[in-house]
């Protein structure tokens, strides 16, 4: 049995690293920091860098900042940059991100927390209705939806603290894409056409988004002047060009005239955390995964200390799909009930990443039926967002990044800051607003998941890093609550020693303990899985394809990189350069 940083865990399992480290960083601070140092080490270097994107743009970006002398950690700049510019239905300077890295130097794994908080003055009475119900207009549109952005801070701490180059350079690609402009995919414009109604609440996101009164079309140059402004500040006085100056006056001048609730201080105390991620050995692979406030992280290794105890490869395809749904069930039973900010609540990561805690769970796990999830006590739920995006970055060197960045629904608030180009996202909506009352995506709140000043809501992302003994996997998905589920099943397929497109482009299946039912991707399973699981109790339910997978592996042996992006999204690339 091996030990990576923290106690041994049974059944082959081993898990480490909680959140209760994190280095406080002030905008206007360099703080010091000490991220947990990885066990197991590449010791070679690959020779040539990977990027697996949702947009080639951004893919392009990442690799011409790499060819400029740039490591993985400059690429993530360049390419989160360019995200914002060419996918801001998914995420954006407005938004936050999560992110794993590894440094290949020193052999580190980091976890950057680059999320969002709750402005100082927030008021959960402002997302309810007369009625006590819900007000969902509020939590999803408009000022008062909107988190303190996280990203600009968490991009310029990645390039003063790990990368090589000034933020000029690799902001640079992202700035020519909003001053020069691009063309619209399929993508954007169907989200811009989809949100029409919402977007024209707003002068400044109806010109952003709706230039001359009416949706752009797919392939029209669309430009994003004032984007590039904001991009341009940044990239000239770091910090300072987004969370204070001209910018964040502009920012909390417009939020304040809609009805938001924002202060200049609350973009002056915005802080990026580093935390200590989880790290956890599964059969010889070892994962590294984002500890809270990504409840993705805990609920993954959760469930892969439940399945430790059963031999996966013996299995036919329907009882081993059951004891995955099983396990799917009752982290996310847990995932609701004990998951939050864990600067503001305690979480009790000890049980949950216990051997004998994963032992009594698998005990409740009948052979060949499903269990109720009504049958499982629970005390509430928690919410992640959707409408999400993720890239993955191996470099010449062996430095790997993998990050998923939001501004949580399509477009987020659809709510475009005054004259700075930003597009807030709607994260309040992934606070518990109303205890017990589903969020847009069905999942439920408990207090452990409130609106505080300051706390930062807490997330389904959970990039992540795969190291096994002869390969390396870079993985990470949006997808709301089911990022957990597909980060999950992309792990278990790089231990079955599946391809990089392969992983993308498996089929797909869910569980989220409420509603009790099992989402299925059409082709997921055949006929005679699909009705043994039938048999067994399942309510399968197919739905279109979800997800949006981006994923690099590394040949440890050859040292051949492979980059995939989700087949279902045309818009995606996965390059080796």
């Amino acid at each position: 049995m091996r030990f990576l940083n923290g106690p041994a865990l049974l059944l082959g399992l081993v898990v480490s690293g909680s959140a209760a480290f994190a280095a406080d960083v002030a905008p206007q601070n360099g703080a010091a920091h000490s991220p947990a140092k990885s066990t197991l080490v590449a010791r070679e270097k690959p020779g040539h860098a990977a990027i697996a994107s949702a947009n080639f743009h951004a893919t392009e970006a990442g690799l011409e900042v790499l060819a400029k002398g740039g490591n993985a950690f400059d690429a993530a700049v360049a390419v989160a940059s360019s995200l914002s510019v060419v996918e801001p239905e998914s995420s954006g300077t407005g938004g936050g991100f999560m992110g794993i890295l590894h440094r290949a130097s020193d052999g580190r794994d980091i976890f950057i927390d680059a999320r969002e908080t709750a402005p100082a003055a927030v008021d959960v009475k402002d997302y309810l209705n007369a009625d006590g119900t819900p007000n969902r207009d509020n939590s999803l549109n408009g000022p008062l939806s909107a988190g303190i952005p996280g990203q600009p801070a968490g991009l310029v701490w990645l390039a003063q603290h790990y990368g090589k180059l000034p933020l000029k350079v690799s902001l640079a690609p992202a700035i020519k894409l909003a001053r020069d402009g691009f063309k619209l995919d399929s993508r954007l414009a169907g989200a811009i056409q989809s949100r029409q109604k919402d977007i024209k609440r707003w002068p400044a996101s109806a010109a952003k988004f709706l230039p001359d009164g009416k949706a752009p079309a797919e392939g029209e140059l669309w430009r994003d002047p004032n984007q590039a402004k904001t991009l341009e500040g940044i990239a000239e006085h770091g910090l300072d060009g987004f969370y204070r100056g001209e910018t964040a006056k502009a920012m909390v001048d417009a939020v304040k005239a809609a009805g938001g609730r924002w202060t200049l201080k609350d973009l002056e105390s915005y802080r990026v955390k580093e935390r200590e991620p989880i790290v956890l050995d599964y059969r010889g692979y070892k994962i590294v995964t984002a500890p809270p406030p990504s409840s993705g992280g805990v609920a993954i290794a959760e469930i892969l200390n439940i399945l430790s105890g059963f031999d996966l490869t013996k299995l036919d395809d329907a009882h081993r799909t059951h004891l995955v749904i099983e396990a799917m069930r009752r982290a996310f039973r847990d995932h609701n009930d004990y998951l939050g900010d864990p600067d503001f609540v305690k979480i009790p990561m000890d049980m949950l990443l216990s051997p004998y805690y994963a032992d009594g769970l698998r005990q409740t796990i009948l052979p060949d039926k499903a269990t109720p999830s009504s049958m499982l006590p629970s005390s509430g739920g928690t919410d992640p967002g959707m409408h999400t995006t993720h890239f993955s970055i191996i470099d010449a060197d062996g430095n790997m990044v993998s990050i998923t960045s939001t501004v949580n629904y399509t477009l987020g608030s659809t709510f475009v800051a005054g004259d700075t180009g930003v597009l807030l996202n709607d994260e309040m909506d992934d606070f518990a607003l109303v205890p017990n009352k589903p969020n847009v995506y069905g999942l439920l709140g408990s207090k452990a998941n409130a609106p505080e000043p300051g706390k930062r809501m807490l997330s389904s992302m959970a990039p992540s890093i795969v190291i096994g003994p002869d390969r390396v996997g870079v993985i990470g998905s949006p997808g709301g609550s089911t990022i957990i589920t597909q980060v999950l099943e992309g792990i278990l397929a790089f231990v079955d020693g599946k391809s990089a497109t392969d992983i993308a482009a498996q089929k797909r299946f869910h569980h989220q303990f409420m509603p009790d039912r099992v989402d299925v991707e059409e082709g997921a399973f055949d006929k005679q899985t699909s009705d043994a699981l039938t048999a067994m109790g399942y309510d399968l339910k197919t739905r279109e394809s979800w997800g949006f997978m981006n994923v690099v592996t590394w040949d440890l042996k050859t040292h051949k990189l492979d980059a995939a992006s989700d087949p279902r999204r045309p818009s995606g690339l996965g390059k080796v350069q």
